[in-house]
């Protein structure tokens, strides 16, 4: 089983348009469409889709139009009472697939109620193959919120602790890293954020130089390094090895959740027992086909070609970075 838990999630609307988007005019859209959403309610309607075994931990009310929305669309959840209304996000999408996103801040969650969420997390990972720790967080949580998760799960399940990933970004991401995640997921601009080297362009542009940044995170104790590059595919970073995969090209309709696809994908391959290279390979066929549906659509495995995604072995080590 696969859990996730996401402490700011939101309603997604997507708006389509028909045309590229102009500042300051009126414009016509051609579909709209509204789910549940976050990167980890978005990984477990990603792995549900496949028949994967997964839940949703998240705060909100049962009345909260987000779990009212899991709940029509039969996404597995356990939500926390919080006594406000989480946020909504919204999404424009252009005929060429740019997309452009308002978030809301979400609602502030008091001391007791992230501590309920901690808690609610530790309890669930109880025989759970993977814990995702996914998204930003509430406004005033503290920085280091995803790291006291790893701590309280390891320190109560011991040896049969879940493997946790993080997909976050910023501040949140950054602070989880002395705790020795066992993957995090960073797209390039995360990367570069993260590590300090390059750029979110330079590294899509350069997998070796993404692929030397990741080798910088497993040197401090992270197991595995997931970087995202767009269009240029990914790489995976492990103690082992380094590897590139290159996907089909595509007709891009939205790149909403594209990246918590491309980690569903990885989740789903690694239960199957895949070796590094073919979890690369299912993560960027996942990624690939979640950008060509409209709107918050997500693929299930039938909808992925893994076959059309081309993996290379980088050098084992590139050298140090100067």
């Amino acid at each position: 089983m696969i859990l996730t838990l996401t402490p700011n999630p939101s309603l997604d609307r997507t708006i389509e348009l028909e045309d590229a988007l102009v500042r300051g005019e009126v414009q016509r859209a051609v579909a709209v469409s509204t789910h549940p959403g976050g990167k980890g309610v978005n990984i477990v309607r990603a792995l549900a889709a496949s028949g994967v075994e997964a839940l949703a931990l998240l705060p909100g009310d049962a009345a909260d139009a987000v779990v009212r929305a899991l709940d029509v669309e039969s996404i597995p959840h356990v939500s926390l009472p919080i006594g406000a209304a989480l946020r909504s996000n919204v999404a424009i999408t252009e005929p060429d697939g740019t997309t452009t996103k308002v978030n809301e801040p979400g609602p502030v969650l008091t001391a007791a109620q992230l501590a309920g969420l901690l808690e609610l997390a530790v309890e669930k990972s109880d025989g759970a193959a993977w814990l995702v720790l996914a998204g930003s967080l509430p406004p005033g949580a503290p920085a280091d919120f995803y790291a006291q998760v790893i701590a309280a799960v390891r320190t109560r399940h011991g040896a049969s602790a879940p493997r946790i990933a993080v997909d976050s970004s910023g501040t949140p991401l950054a602070a989880c890293i002395t705790a020795g995640p066992d993957l995090l997921k960073p797209n390039a601009e995360e990367l570069a954020e993260l590590t300090g080297i390059g750029t979110g362009t330079s590294l899509e542009a350069d997998p070796d130089l993404a692929a030397s940044a990741a080798q910088t995170l497993v040197d401090r104790g992270v197991g595995a390094v997931l970087a995202t590059l767009g269009s240029q595919g990914a790489v995976l970073v492990t103690a082992s090895g380094r590897w590139l995969a290159n996907g089909p090209v595509i007709a891009a309709k939205s790149t909403v959740g594209a990246g918590d696809s491309s980690l569903a994908g990885y989740l789903l391959s690694t239960l199957r027992g895949d070796l590094p290279e073919a979890c690369l390979q299912q993560a960027v066929a996942h990624g690939a086909a979640a950008a060509s549906l409209p709107g918050t659509m997500v693929p299930a495995l039938h909808q992925t070609n893994p076959d059309a995604v081309v993996v290379t072995a980088l050098d084992a080590r590139l050298g140090e970075l100067s």
